[in-house]
């Protein structure tokens, strides 16, 4: 029944991408990170859903009317110079065996991605790319909150499996990076009415039970990661005093509904030389650097480690260093950072201008999503996911429509008649007066 199911959802998602070409990069989005079709049990498990979407989606570009060029921006032309720069590394790469087939991988990530670019051209269309991930993921979240809950938070909560999300430590972070997306949600559906109204009470349902999924998948990354998230949306949080209280008495509550061995677990990030996971990725990081002084410009190419040490990287930071050398990590530093940064210049110009005040929430939810992604990098090989490369691609749209809004702001400007003398006078005493 699940696979009919599935095949029924593929089969409507291609007609409709086809009918609203736009739709199909939220189909494409949702296939992506919630993988319902790992959900099923017979042939749909492994039917080439994502293919398939993504030759629709290609389709439906050609017939799209209302499609953008690709957006003059500069981080567009450093995520291409970095997957030319892959391209040098896997030929020079030691171990091309694996480096060869991980390109491919990678390479079947990112050219979907161009879809997000070209088909999403107002920040409507942006709007429900970014409700449609944190739905995604916060679904999924929402099940295993509740499988977390009804049995103590003894048993760990994993992803869709045999996806880059499947791994407990991979889908907290994921999690993590999807509340923000999901208050976005909240907070722009306020006042709604119509079903809309219904989708606000969903997200804001979600949010506590994505909580309590990351904090049950025993992922110590998770836990920094929550704590570096918490800060961030309580120092944007229009009522710090009450989430203040509810954080507080969640901090004292907790020992209460968390086994002792969770937070023994936890413990280990401050006593990490007594745990041997911990001194194994320490082991694999310093292998890792002392590799990159000897070939700091070419690294060993994708699955480095194979080659460099005895176990996978655990960091995205060592990662893109160690497999890519110093220009790679430098362009993707420069993907990560410059994004952060760009985005931090949106929400201070919407506090200043009136006509680009809508931006404020997707800006600032858009680097709090960065953020627990930055933080879950700390430890985690992370570097290739899908979902960082969309956030950065969503945050150089949201660059546009900004500049697009105060463009025409300055069209009307140049074009409008010049106040008078006495009109300026008399502006200028109401002024004074208020």
């Amino acid at each position: 029944m699940r696979d009919f199911a599935v095949i029924a959802l593929l089969i409507f998602s291609v007609i409709y991408s086809l009918y609203k070409p736009w739709l199909s990069v939220l189909f494409l989005a949702f296939f992506s990170y919630a993988n319902p079709h790992r959900y099923a049990w017979g042939f749909a498990t492994h039917f080439p859903v994502f293919q398939i979407l993504v030759i629709a989606a290609f389709v439906a570009l050609l017939k799209a009317k209302d499609r953008q060029p690709v957006p003059m921006d500069w981080r567009v032309l450093i995520f291409y110079m970095l997957w030319i720069w892959f391209f040098i590394t896997t030929v020079a790469s030691p171990i091309g065996w694996a480096a060869w087939p991980k390109l491919w991988e990678v390479s079947k990530v990112y050219i979907p991605l161009i879809l997000t670019l070209v088909l999403i051209n107002n920040r409507e269309k942006l709007f429900w790319l970014l409700t449609t991930i944190g739905f995604s993921f916060g679904l999924l979240a929402a099940k295993g909150g509740l499988f977390a809950i009804t049995r103590g938070f003894h048993y760990r909560v994993w992803g869709p499996d045999g996806t880059m999300y499947g791994g407990n430590n991979e889908f907290s972070i994921a999690t993590l990076a999807s509340i923000p997306l999901l208050v976005l949600t909240a907070r722009r559906l306020k006042g709604a009415s119509d079903w809309r109204r219904w989708l606000r009470i969903l997200a804001i349902l979600i949010i506590p039970l994505a909580i309590a999924s990351a904090i049950s998948s025993w992922s110590r990354g998770g836990a920094l990661t929550l704590a570096a998230l918490v800060l961030v949306l309580w120092w944007h949080s229009k009522k710090k005093l009450l989430l203040s209280v509810l954080i507080i008495g969640a901090v004292l509550a907790a020992p209460n509904f968390l086994p002792s061995e969770w937070f023994a677990r936890m413990g280990t990030i401050e006593n990490y030389q007594e745990d041997a996971s911990a001194m194994g990725r320490i082991t694999a990081w310093t292998d890792g650097l002392r590799f990159l002084a000897d070939h700091p410009i070419l690294g060993a190419g994708f699955d480095g480690w194979r080659y460099v040490t005895k176990r996978d990287w655990h960091s995205s930071y060592v990662e893109i260093l160690v497999e890519h050398g110093v220009p790679g990590a430098v362009l993707w530093g420069l993907l990560l950072i410059g994004t952060i940064i760009n985005l931090t210049k949106i929400i201070k110009l919407s506090d200043t201008r009136e006509q680009v005040k809508w931006a404020k929430d997707f800006a600032i939810m858009l680097r709090a999503s960065l953020i627990a992604y930055s933080f879950g990098s700390l430890t985690l090989g992370i570097t290739y996911w899908d979902l960082f490369y969309q956030l950065v691609f969503c945050s150089i749209l949201l660059n546009v429509f900004v500049k697009r809004e105060l463009s025409k702001l300055v069209k009307v400007s140049a074009f409008s008649p010049k106040p008078s003398v006495n009109h300026t006078f008399n502006q200028n005493k109401q002024k004074f007066h208020l």
